[in-house]
């Protein structure tokens, strides 16, 4: 079994299985599909048309390999902005007065508008809500989050009912750019911005 390490070009990324496609520059081009990542290798850096490095460990098995590292082509493969880092943009109102029934959850697509790029893996937020309940409280979390307490952002409690509570953070996005908030206590009626974003 020979070892080898060979040059290709990512055709596709997919970030939920952290594997690629990729055509191999050889004299024959080969495409292969599924390839796993390296874990060292930034989800961000799997852009379409970068040059990569795959490893066999068994050369004449074009199944067992991995892609060990990403570096750009000329202009293709360049991550922009670097990721890693937040991105500010321009304040946008995202949500605007939503009403989440007390108990109930509701999913909102942030990706994709107000320059929140698709691909997203959090952003910066500015939120507020009222609510007619003393006590009421919401939740903030990547969409699908369930019952996993860790992911929640929790903004309240209103002490005095019809009174405005705000909070700020960074909130992570789930896979398709979405996040769940949840009206805890008593009806709750919310507005985000978004500030910014990390890749």
């Amino acid at each position: 079994m020979t070892q080898a390490i060979k040059r290709g070009i990512i055709q596709s990324f997919d970030n939920s299985t952290y594997t690629a496609s990729v055509l191999l520059l050889e004299a024959t081009s080969a495409f292969l599909t599924g390839v796993p990542i390296a874990n060292q290798v930034d989800g961000t850096s799997g852009l379409v048309g970068a040059f990569c490095a795959v490893l066999f460990f068994d050369e004449h098995n074009h199944t067992d390999a991995v892609i060990i590292a990403t570096y750009p082509n000329s202009s293709q493969g360049l991550p922009s902005p670097p990721p890693g880092r937040i991105t500010f943009v321009a304040g946008f109102q995202q949500l605007h007065n939503q009403v989440i029934n007390a108990g109930n959850t509701s999913t909102f697509t942030l990706a994709g508008a107000g320059g929140i790029p698709s691909g997203a893996l959090g952003v910066v937020y500015k939120a507020f809500f009222t609510s007619p309940t003393v006590g009421a409280f919401i939740d903030l979390a990547p969409a699908g989050a369930g019952a996993n307490q860790a992911n929640y952002q929790t903004i309240g409690n209103i002490q005095v009912a019809n009174a405005y509570v705000n909070g700020t953070g960074v909130l992570q996005l789930d896979s398709s750019g979405s996040i769940d908030i949840k009206a805890n206590t008593g009806n709750s009626t919310v507005t985000l911005y978004t500030h910014g974003y990390i890749i």
